[in-house]
């Protein structure tokens, strides 16, 4: 019996749509988010959800006495910082749930079509035989070849 984990039909216009929403969003962002490296990444000082009380507290402690505030220090930089954090969060929220449904659902359709294309190929294995079907089922096969080890060359004498 066939599985059907979902069944979608996104039309010309759906995906013309969606992409449209898209090209909006990244036009909206370009030239304000940042790509980081791995390197970079690995490296720089993280605000975690441990961290964050500590930064809200000491940035509110710094603001309300700015004569012990240097001006290098960039407070100002620092609140406009936090700020958009908390803009950027519900955004991300958002995206990383629709980008895990996406996921999930091109995962369920796979399934369901590798399914299919299992049970299809059990069907040509034993009923294909008589119908001039043994080539392709041949050639079908190929995907449960397992892969050998790479033998060394005898030593030569």
């Amino acid at each position: 019996m066939s599985q059907n984990l979902l069944s979608l039909d996104l039309s010309a216009d759906d995906i013309t749509a969606i992409n449209t929403a898209l090209t909006d969003i990244e036009s909206r962002l370009a030239g304000r988010l940042v790509a980081l490296d791995s390197h970079t990444r690995r490296r720089i000082t993280k605000m975690g959800d441990k961290s964050e009380a500590f930064v809200r507290q000491t940035l509110m402690v710094l603001e309300q006495n700015p004569d012990i505030v240097p001006a290098a220090l960039r407070l100002e930089e620092a609140q406009a910082d936090l700020r958009a954090v908390d803009a950027l969060r519900p955004l991300l929220a958002r995206l990383r749930r629709l980008v895990e449904r996406v996921s999930d659902s091109e995962m369920a359709l796979g399934s369901d079509a590798m399914n299919t294309a299992l049970e299809g190929y059990a069907l040509l294995k034993v009923t294909g035989r008589n119908k001039g079907l043994e080539g392709l089922s041949a050639a079908l096969s190929v995907r449960f070849a397992r892969s050998t080890p790479a033998r060394e060359p005898a030593p030569t004498p």
